[in-house]
């Protein structure tokens, strides 16, 4: 019987911030998954978060870590990203970052493939991705930005998140990497924040 590795999975680009867990010491190695809706005071309950699902003492007992990247609020996106990031340094563990609208595209694709997931942004502009959904695979063709003010991209759906699912389906997919015996490696995750250069964190 193969035991399954103890995996953190975060998500923190809305205001409701998810956790999801997969723990070989709890419910046969079935993800447990949390959402809070702490908003802007994340900064404040993001470790006591974390903790609810998995005590602090455990941390060091992972085998992989997975962050939402993005897009989302600056300082939300960015608490998750370095936690994330602080951890999978401390401890050598794999690190694997993806977007939040990769995350939502296998929910929302339609018939019409490739297609485009848009985000509007007020007073800014539209955010935008294109993904390809096959047979257990998404594909992130362009990663979200800003488009320019007179572009149109078609098919097109808008953003819709679900938290709790999302967070969910990264945990899956940092249980696809592994398996697939991915590097993983840190240093290249990074918070996509389309209306602002976000540099190293």
């Amino acid at each position: 019987m193969t035991v399954s590795p103890l995996l953190l999975a975060l998500h923190s680009c809305t205001e409701r911030f998810g956790v999801a867990v997969q723990d070989p010491e709890t419910d046969q190695g079935r993800p447990r998954v949390m959402g809070f809706d702490d908003g802007r005071g994340l900064s404040n309950s993001l470790i006591e978060r974390v903790s609810t699902l998995l005590p602090s003492g455990r941390w060091g007992e992972l085998k992989g870590l997975a962050v939402a990247t993005g897009p989302g609020g600056f300082t939300g996106t960015r608490l998750s990203v370095v936690m994330a990031r602080t951890l999978s340094q401390q401890l050598g563990c794999p690190l694997l970052g993806v977007s939040s609208f990769a995350l939502m595209a296998e929910r929302l694709a339609p018939d019409e493939q490739p297609f485009w997931i848009t985000q509007p942004l007020p007073r800014r502009g539209v955010v935008a991705g294109r993904y390809r959904v096959g047979a257990a695979v998404v594909e992130e063709l362009e990663a979200p930005h800003l488009l320019e003010a007179d572009r149109i991209v078609s098919p097109a759906i808008e953003a819709a998140v679900d938290v709790d699912a999302d967070v969910e389906a990264l945990l899956g997919r940092l249980r696809q990497a592994l398996q697939q015996g991915e590097p993983l490696p840190w240093q290249p995750v990074l918070p996509i924040y389309p209306t602002s250069p976000v540099g190293p964190v």
